[in-house]
């Protein structure tokens, strides 16, 4: 019996050349890492002015509250408006840094300390113009840095007594949505310009914001307790709630919920902190009051909203006030007033018919989100007003100031730790959705707004997770 050849076992390397390529990859295992910056062709003097000019534009972004994915692919555009199209962005809370590494120059690195000047949706608005002119007109580089200047420097749209005047109007709009009389609305207004001018009184003096938000906080709650002792017939309740709201207004909540969504985690982290920080010192003012109170057995009371019937009419006009107020005291322009109005409106009707087919207060607030979100970012542009202004303007309303202050009253006045902490899950919870529906319809519109392009796709892209 003759042995047989050995039959040689299949290799790849055997394999045809047809097969081979359906189970061969074809590219890196990963995302490409490090990759070589390609030469500028623009000299050491252009390319330090152009970073000069991408570095403030995203700082003053920040400065007025826009996201650090919209801060980034600001830069990245203004940078490559100069032929500098490898650029490195860095953001933290305070800071942003922007790197460039070519063969034909020496590396540059630029950065810029932020120091937050609140929210201002015209001069956001000048600054988006600004750098759209930059990208698409080929400015020049003086030119575009001196037209900065002037967006900057430019005074406020309003005297600083309108201005305040949209802090009282969005008081006055919460204690007309819960329900409170002509007197309520009244007394909200007044309450809460007494608190924006003691606010900006501490502010100068450089009192840190934590201070000042409970500072306001004990003065809505305070003028609620005299009330009550005075025995001037008023719903106490609403006028704390509504200074609640104005203080919860101007926290970026959005702004922590968008950066952490879209792959931005040290700013996230440090926005939320600050969030539950500044949340922190409006809890402390409020308890410490009600605790004087209890001591001295003043006798609060807080009415179930639940039991007091608003018009609908009434309280979608109050929800489209409030929005309109919140943007005057956010230095809107006119036109800008009006879209406000727009979405505060429509954030309340989508939220009234989520609730009227069985939706929680959670999932109300969020489809609503959903709704001007998406509406911003896919009008924005062409209603000449930041998508930023018609998320937060149509959301405001929606603020759950009413249940903080009931869980705070459940807890510090009636005892009842478990039922107030119930509440006050119940608002942050309501407060979250919010944030995560507005990130989601921005997410959604930003296609049919025509703002997707390449640096677009490489700052949300920070987000996605390749194994």
């Amino acid at each position: 019996m003759t042995d047989r050849p050995a039959v040689p076992r299949p290799r790849w390397g055997r394999l045809p050349d047809a097969a081979r390529r359906a189970v061969s990859g074809t590219g890196p295992p990963t995302e490409p890492l490090a990759l070589r910056a390609r030469p500028s062709g623009v000299d050491v003097e252009t390319a330090r002015s152009a970073l000069s000019l991408a570095l403030r534009i995203g700082e003053s972004m920040m400065a007025v509250g826009a996201s650090a994915a919209d801060v980034t692919a600001g830069v990245l555009r203004v940078a490559a408006a100069y032929g500098l199209t490898d650029c490195q962005v860095d953001m933290t809370f305070t800071s942003l840094t922007i790197g460039y590494d070519p063969d034909d120059v020496p590396p540059l690195v630029l950065m810029r300390i932020v120091r937050p000047r609140g929210v201002d949706y015209t001069r956001l608005r000048g600054i988006a113009e600004l750098a759209t002119q930059v990208t698409t007109g080929g400015l020049p580089l003086e030119e575009a840095h001196r037209r900065l200047d002037d967006v900057l420097a430019a005074p406020n749209p309003y005297r600083r007594q309108i201005h305040a005047l949209g802090w009282s109007g969005v008081a006055a709009c919460v204690a007309f949505l819960l329900g409170g009389d002509w007197l309520v609305a009244l007394v909200a207004a007044v309450t809460t310009a007494v608190v924006e001018r003691t606010i900006r009184a501490l502010n100068r003096r450089g009192l840190p914001v934590f201070f000042q938000q409970a500072a306001g906080a004990a003065i809505a709650t305070g003028t609620a307790v005299l009330l009550v002792v005075a025995g001037i017939d008023v719903r106490a309740s609403l006028v704390v709630a509504a200074g609640i709201v104005v203080l919860l207004a101007g926290l970026s909540l959005v702004g922590a919920a968008e950066d952490a969504i879209s792959g931005f985690p040290v700013t996230a982290a440090a926005r939320a902190f600050e969030v539950v920080t500044l949340t922190t010192g409006i809890v402390v003012g409020i308890a410490a009051v009600l605790d004087v109170a209890q001591r001295f057995e003043v006798p609060l009371r807080v009415i179930d909203p639940a039991t007091v019937a608003v018009p609908f009419v009434v309280s979608l006009t109050a929800a489209a006030a409030m929005g309109g107020s919140w943007a005057l005291a956010s230095f809107a322009r006119p036109r800008a007033i009006a879209v406000a109005v727009l979405a505060g409106a429509a954030a309340w009707a989508t939220s009234s018919a989520a609730g009227l087919v069985g939706a929680g207060p959670a999932v109300a607030a969020a489809a609503a989100a959903v709704v001007v979100g998406f509406s911003g970012e896919a009008l924005g542009d062409r209603l000449g007003v930041p998508a930023l202004l018609v998320a937060v303007c149509g959301i405001v309303p929606l603020l759950p100031g009413l249940a903080i202050y009931r869980g705070l009253f459940a807890v510090v006045v009636d005892g009842d730790v478990p039922g107030g902490t119930a509440r006050l899950v119940g608002a942050a919870a309501v407060g979250l959705a919010l944030a995560a529906g507005v990130v989601l319809g921005r997410y959604l519109g930003r296609p049919l707004g025509g703002r997707i392009d390449r640096f677009e796709r490489r700052v949300r892209g920070r987000a996605i997770r390749r194994d």
